[in-house]
């Protein structure tokens, strides 16, 4: 039996926990498996999840596609008190649209020498 030539890559991708739902449905629906593992951003100290992705080398660049459009930073309308007194907010002061940076993906890419699945 040959063996395939291939090469392969593992994705590690870490992403906000709030993108992960959507971007493993994208991925699954792309063909690619994904294994979900918790982690925790040691800047920010932010729940986030790690997803390792195995993949063959022509199809990385569809992974990451998707990555960054399920996962990738955006801008997102939120509302905020810009009144920041050495009290707190004032709740008199009525809140304004803020647009922010949301999101972030960080994608590692590793050779693997193979995958086998049981």
């Amino acid at each position: 039996m040959e063996k395939e030539t291939t090469k392969k890559k593992l994705l590690l991708a870490v992403i906000q926990s709030d993108d992960y739902p959507d971007t493993v449905d994208d991925l699954n629906r792309a063909g690619f498996f994904a294994t979900i593992l918790s982690s925790t951003g040691g800047f920010l100290k932010k729940r986030s999840m790690t997803l390792m992705i195995g993949v063959e080398e022509p199809k990385v660049q569809s992974a990451l596609d998707i990555l960054k459009q399920c996962a990738g930073r955006r801008k997102q309308m939120t509302y905020s008190n810009l009144s920041m007194s050495a009290g707190g907010p004032n709740p008199s002061i009525p809140m304004m649209p803020v647009q922010m940076d949301v999101g972030g993906v960080v994608v590692f890419i590793m050779d693997l020498d193979d995958i086998q699945k049981f």
